[in-house]
């Protein structure tokens, strides 16, 4: 990696403006985010690095290195591990190799790679994950390349050791590894501290670099700019710097026999030939996977997973709903639920409503379940600021769920909390101030606005009068809020964004391997023009109302925007610890710009709810998508060695392998 780019970040590290550059930084490393890899490989990293990473004849070179080095033969499983775009991937299938795998953390580039394998007819199997936790069994693979100086992105080295310990482990017994990565003697000896070069005819990039005190890291800042627009974006990346022995001792102390450093390297150059940086020269490396086959574990061939199913008690008023009663909508949405579980195979589903007797039908049912799949959004009683007391309990009799866990459900429900762990992000938030019980209302923001409980889901509180334009209808707001609703704590005062109301939904782990679903958008045309858009308590709640008449299409966006909203809403999810299914809502201002509202944890799983028709719109129907929840928790709680699914598998045959 010589350069790589990211999305331009609405808010600079160095101050709180709306400025996308610094000036000069004697010391880089504080600037630094432990997880920059996560966000940084997009198409601004297409451009700055295009005169290697885009070059055809480049990587018809590469590839024709990495095939005599490692004799490779058609029918052998290759994974191709970070491999950006795809391009070693896709020249490897036009060379007639037929079974080609592609795993990088870049949902960007993992699309951008799946766009370019279907304009060409090419049969590669992209998919988006973490090197530190591989998607795939044990003994998968005959070859696994690491090319592009790919190696060393991780804070700690400890994490470069786990990505070579789950590439022995995907690696057949005898399995080939292929590293290309910088020589990190060379780079330390004769790393440039300034420099600078010309993109294309109207951007140009300007880098400084500096080694840690270890001197086992470079650090690297880029400014890139734009002759037209200005500075469109100042960033920073590092990598670890390995020499030959460095590399040598690390793959054998993992399991790697036969190490070799091929002296005739992959060669460094480009049409540009201005700044190789980090590629300017590289050591190609090669080993085979000392391992045996990975044991079958023999379990009963018929043992179902048992699952218990915990909802809200219908028996029981509900403060959220109208009259703070179940009706028949609610019971045809349980009757939903209960037939697309039953479609999906491996699974018995028991279900738990009572809450009265839901502490004593757990304990009954412990040691005859699996897990639990907690859906009981309606919190404990059907109190909604009792959410998190329900895998309190579960936590407390040690049994596992699916979902969020306490500290993260209390996190969400608090939305002053979840904007204060956005903006340390530097993830964009309304400007809004909150009001406290028997305290002013004073407003420090310009009209409109939008009054809301700061606690709460189910969009409880927000009607069409909840946009205000005044001081007299802020108050006229708060105090229904305060006397109708009998809501006697802090409400959120927020700068109401114009621009469109967008959700966006994960499943599986916004830290590791996961799915981020299609962004949708609502249609609000068919509203009269006197009615503010929003998709408040009207919307979800009351078929007579014009906004029962919203409807969520798929959103259309500007692709940096749509890269930004996924890349913020997966670091976000990440650090308050979501898990298995989130949907995080989000607005654009006036410029068109987005900002988040809110997260949701464990968000509605309903038929025909937002969740449900992103899936949809990812070709995932209603049980696929409650499937593709369970699997995602069954991965993360390791519920699969219990439930009798084999882990791994043992070829019956292994070809003849020729070592280099």
């Amino acid at each position: 990696m010589k350069g790589k780019g990211s999305i331009p970040r609405k808010k600079s590290h160095c101050d709180n403006t709306e400025a996308e550059v610094c000036g000069p930084i004697p010391d880089l490393w504080p600037r630094l985010r432990p997880d920059w890899w996560r966000s940084f490989f997009n198409s601004l990293y297409l451009k700055t690095d295009g005169d290697v990473v885009q070059d055809d004849g480049i990587t018809r070179e590469e590839v024709t290195r990495i095939c005599d080095v490692l004799h490779l033969q058609p029918w052998e499983e290759i994974l191709d591990l970070c491999c950006g775009q795809g391009r070693h991937s896709l020249e490897l299938a036009r060379r007639g190799y037929q079974n080609i795998s592609g795993l990088d953390r870049s949902r960007y580039l993992i699309k951008k790679a799946k766009t370019l394998a279907l304009e060409e007819s090419l049969s590669v199997n992209f998919r988006e994950g973490d090197a530190r936790k591989l998607p795939y069994p044990p003994d998968n693979f005959d070859v696994v390349l690491i090319m592009g100086n790919s190696f060393g992105y991780f804070e700690s080295p400890t994490e470069d050791l786990t990505v070579l310990k789950e590439v022995l482990r995907v690696l057949k017994p005898d399995g080939r590894i292929l590293i290309d990565l910088a020589d990190g003697e060379y780079i330390k000896n004769h790393y440039d501290p300034h420099s600078w070069e010309w993109i294309d005819d109207k951007m140009f990039v300007c880098r400084e670099r500096q080694l840690n005190s270890q001197e086992d890291r470079m650090i690297c800042r880029e400014i890139v700019t734009h002759v037209g627009k200005g500075v469109i974006a100042d960033q920073v990346y590092a990598e670890r710097l390995y020499s030959k022995n460095d590399i040598l001792e690390l793959l054998k102390r993992i399991g790697f026999a036969e190490v070799t450093i091929h002296e005739n390297q992959i060669k460094a150059g480009s049409i540009r030939n201005q700044d190789l940086g980090m590629m300017a020269q590289r050591i190609l490396v090669t080993g085979f996977a000392q391992k045996d086959w990975t044991p079958v574990r023999k379990k009963a061939k018929k043992k179902l997973v048992h699952v218990a199913v915990i909802l809200g008690d219908f028996r029981k008023p509900d403060p959220v709903k109208p009259n703070h009663v179940f009706d028949e909508d609610d019971f045809y949405t349980v009757n939903e639920l209960k037939s697309a579980l039953a479609s999906i195979p491996g699974k018995k589903f028991v279900f738990l409503d009572n809450h009265d007797r839901l502490l004593h039908d757990l304990l009954r049912l412990r040691s005859r379940i699996d897990y639990v799949l907690n859906l009981c959004d309606e919190g404990y009683h059907n109190n909604p600021s009792k959410e998190l007391h329900v895998p309190a309990m579960l936590e407390v009799i040690d049994i596992p769920y699916t979902g969020s866990d306490p500290r993260c459900l209390a996190t969400c429900y608090d939305k002053s909390t979840i904007r204060g762990i956005a903006r340390e992000l530097g993830i964009p938030v309304p400007t809004a101030f909150v009001v406290l019980p028997g305290t002013g209302t004073q407003i420090p923001l310009s009209y409109p606005a939008i009054v809301k409980p700061n606690f709460g889901d189910s969009s409880f509180g927000i009607f069409s009068d909840s946009v205000v334009n005044d001081e007299e209808a802020l108050l006229t707001a708060i105090d229904r809020l305060r006397n109708q609703f009998g809501y006697d704590k802090p409400i959120l005062v927020e700068e109401f964004l114009p621009g469109k109301d967008l959700t966006i939904g994960i499943i599986g782990e916004p830290n590791g391997s996961c799915h981020v679903l299609p962004i949708t958008q609502e249609d609000y045309s068919a509203l009269p023009p006197n009615l503010p858009r929003i998709c408040g308590y009207e919307a979800k709640w009351d078929p007579e109302s014009p906004y029962w008449k919203i409807k969520t299409i798929p959103a259309d966006l500007p692709q940096d925007i749509e890269e930004e909203i996924a890349n913020w809403s997966l670091l976000l999810s990440a650090r308050i610890g979501c898990r298995d299914y989130i949907r995080l809502d989000w607005r654009l201002d006036g410029n068109g710009k987005p900002k988040l509202l809110e997260v949701n944890p464990n968000p509605g799983w309903c038929w025909d709810g937002h969740l449900v028709k992103a899936s949809a719109l990812a070709g995932m129907p209603y049980a696929e998508m409650l499937k593709a929840i369970l699997e995602a928790a069954e991965e993360r709680l390791g519920i699969k060695a219990l439930s009798g699914r084999p882990q791994s598998h043992k070829a019956t045959q292994s070809p003849v392998l020729t070592k280099v």
